[in-house]
């Protein structure tokens, strides 16, 4: 700052922060002040700005008067409508400065810089895994006890993390809000448009030391590699058989179960397997 400006600026006693302007010097000395002119008449809660009440008072009147332009869905703040763009945009502009990994948002990166500074203070008694955070904690023991709390409300399959089960609701709902900017193919969770953008950079940086073949995903490479090795670490606890992949043993299940999760929108008719599913819809389209 040059000798000319920082004679004409405004400095805080309190805590020495400085302003070029008297209008926003006179309002952060509010904060120290505690003059919280604006009165929420609902809740009761103060703003030191107007601007804030009004922002507040949506949570009050349910209002959201911004819109996704891209999938329509709406929001109180116009802050979250921005936040919620970068799921169809694929931006992340707040990196690490340590490792350069990046996120869509700020709490993200918050909680993600802990990897590099904070102890792994909260330890599974289980297994003696740590982790940063609680929850994480939380979360990992449900591999060992099996809970899964959250249940899809349509087909009563059940999950052991709140994520899962939002991105399992899609597959009913046919919501895919994470759309390709090459291609425009779309995809129910942002983790398959990650791998799906490889296919256009040819990206593969997953290496079987064995036979040499290349995957996007490292959990393609773990499978593949169980083709070598013959491992078939999924067991049915009904009959005894055991898959190499999770998914095969799910879909195994329901030969026992009489699980049928995908509907028929046509004509209500239900199946165990998406594919099923697919193939039956073929009839509808041939009786038109």
């Amino acid at each position: 700052m040059s000798e000319e400006l920082r004679e004409s600026s405004y400095d805080c006693d309190i805590c020495k922060e400085s302003f070029l302007e008297e209008s926003k010097f006179n309002q952060h000395k509010q904060i120290h002040a505690g003059e919280q002119q604006y009165p929420c008449d609902i809740c009761g809660k103060s703003f030191h700005h107007g601007r804030n009440l009004t922002k507040h008072k949506h949570i009050h009147t349910g209002k959201k008067p911004y819109h996704c332009d891209i999938c329509g869905k709406s929001f109180s703040q116009s802050s979250n409508l921005t936040k919620h763009k970068r799921i169809h945009t694929g931006e992340k502009p707040h990196h690490c400065d340590i490792c350069g990994k990046s996120f869509s948002r700020y709490d993200f990166l918050a909680i993600h810089i802990r990897i590099h500074t904070a102890d792994k203070q909260y330890h599974c008694d289980i297994c003696g895994k740590s982790f940063y955070q609680e929850g994480n904690l939380t979360q990992h023991k449900r591999v060992h006890t099996g809970e899964k709390p959250y249940s899809c409300d349509i087909c009563g399959k059940s999950f052991s993390v709140s994520s899962s089960l939002t991105a399992h609701k899609r597959i009913h709902t046919g919501e895919k809000p994470y759309h390709c900017d090459i291609c425009g193919k779309s995809f129910y969770q942002g983790s398959n448009l990650t791998t799906h953008r490889r296919v256009h950079g040819g990206d593969k940086p997953y290496h079987c030391d064995i036979c040499g073949k290349s995957f996007s995903r490292g959990g393609k490479l773990t499978t593949h590699i169980r083709v070598h090795t013959g491992e078939k670490p999924y067991t049915c606890t009904i009959c005894g058989r055991s898959f190499s992949v999770h998914s095969s043993l799910t879909k195994h299940k329901r030969i026992h179960t009489g699980d049928k999760p995908y509907p028929c929108d046509i004509c209500g008719k239900t199946f165990s397997g998406n594919s099923h599913l697919t193939i039956h819809k073929c009839i509808h389209t041939q009786e038109k």
